[in-house]
């Protein structure tokens, strides 16, 4: 019996260096899959060595998969936002899938089969290829707020793609909640395809490890873009009066590729900066393992794939207050807990310089607490345990099982609770 198989479509080379939360999932997907499956990845090729519209066989994780490159796209391109369309590696990846769609339907074989698209715009794809969709759900934002995307620029073209993406579908998973609740009040006729599951993190990798506070330092990490919507000056900014707090007693690790020179803000902690650059998931394990906290100043959301290694990893983290880290929903345990996994703070955008200052005091009084040994990593890691790979997986691919064999799909318990509660 052939087995079945995966699909997964995503701009990136996963032979290369890009971060983020999707490219993580994506990597986790291509090395967890079942005994069931195999899985195909429909991407682009970053070093410019493979011929696009032939598939490459490559391995990751002990598993194998095969790798479709659809397009060249320089590796150093994918770390920054684009500032047009036609220059936008998601409108030219888009033309390429559609310039080798005969090697996608190739590719897709003759066995049950289904995709697991990450972005709105692709989901046409797969149903060209005659191939069935689970449409992946994560956190934009919404009209007017900051973004270097051009999502912010060409809201229209988004709204259009989310609204074919609802329509194509056969399932669509969510990140948080809200999105969930967001999604469903505008596409009711879709709500019943729509389910709660964030992303996920490997705690077979990021496991508790104790503080080490030799050294009298405070270290703090960052992993991912410099986005608009995470809001670097203030990161900075609090990073810039937590060291005065310090008397200097204070270490920047970043782990990524993205440009900080365009921030007047970094000047003042550029001397304290550890860059580590691009880091596979061993690596950022160890990083996390030396540090003692995270930072997180966003303007939206989803449930970040770094922050849940952060948490497993037994490292606290001060954030600006979002509604998805207190998630009360049954088997999910709150994230955020004040004193148990670090701080939330309030964003005031009318006094930016008091929001820094607040934040920069709570990360000091968080060290203090580390000191005194009032933060147990072990506890800590436990909240990121009901977003482990080994609970999240398993269901993720069951779904695929279900779209591939036409079975009627179960709601989501968002949606039962919704509609229990009248929301809906």
């Amino acid at each position: 019996m052939s087995k079945r198989r995966l699909m997964i479509i995503h701009p990136m080379d996963p032979r290369g260096g890009k971060v983020g939360g999707i490219e993580t999932h994506v990597r986790l997907l291509l090395e967890r899959c079942p005994e069931d499956f195999s899985v195909c990845l429909v991407g682009v090729d970053g070093n410019g060595d493979l011929q696009p519209g032939r598939p490459v066989r490559l391995t990751s994780g002990g598993h194998e998969y095969d790798f479709l490159p659809v397009l060249h796209y320089p590796e150093e391109k994918m770390h920054e936002a684009a500032t047009s369309i036609r220059d936008s590696l998601t409108f030219r990846f888009l033309l390429a899938m559609l310039r080798h769609i005969l090697a996608i339907r190739r590719l897709a074989g003759r066995g049950p089969v289904s995709a697991d698209v990450q972005r709105f715009e692709f989901s046409i794809i797969p149903r060209l290829a005659g191939v069935p969709l689970l449409q992946q759900i994560h956190g934009e934002g919404k009209k007017g707020e900051k973004m270097d995307s051009l999502i912010s620029k060409h809201w229209g073209i988004y709204e259009a793609g989310e609204k074919m993406a609802m329509q194509l579908a056969a399932r669509a998973i969510c990140v948080t909640p809200a999105r969930v609740e967001q999604m469903a009040r505008k596409y009711p006729r879709h709500a019943h395809k729509l389910e709660f599951m964030s992303v996920s993190v490997d705690t077979g990798v990021f496991r508790p490890a104790p503080f080490d506070t030799s050294d009298g330092k405070l270290k703090i990490v960052f992993a991912g873009r410099f986005d608009a919507f995470k809001d670097p000056p203030l990161m900075f900014s609090t990073l810039a009066r937590l060291r005065d707090m310090l008397n200097g007693q204070l270490e920047f690790h970043y782990i990524g590729r993205s440009a900080t020179d365009r921030f007047p803000e970094f000047g003042a902690i550029e001397d304290i900066t550890i860059f580590h650059g691009f880091q596979d998931r061993r690596g950022v394990a160890r990083i996390l393992r030396q540090v003692h906290a995270g930072i997180l100043t966003s303007y939206f959301e989803g449930l970040p794939c770094y922050m849940m290694e952060v948490l497993a990893s037994g490292r606290p983290l001060g954030v600006i207050r979002l509604p998805q880290f207190q998630i009360t929903l049954p088997d999910y345990a709150p994230l955020m807990v004040e004193g148990v996994s670090g701080f939330m703070e309030e964003r005031d955008e009318d006094d930016r310089e008091g929001t820094a200052r607040r934040m920069a005091r709570g990360f000091a009084q968080l060290w203090r607490d580390i000191q005194s040994g009032q933060y147990d990593p072990r506890r800590i890691a436990g909240r990121a345990r009901p977003y482990s790979i080994d609970v999240q997986l398993p269901r993720l691919f069951e779904r695929h099982r279900q779209i591939q064999d036409g079975a009627k799909l179960p709601e989501g318990n968002v949606i039962t609770q919704m509609r229990e509660s009248g929301a809906l």
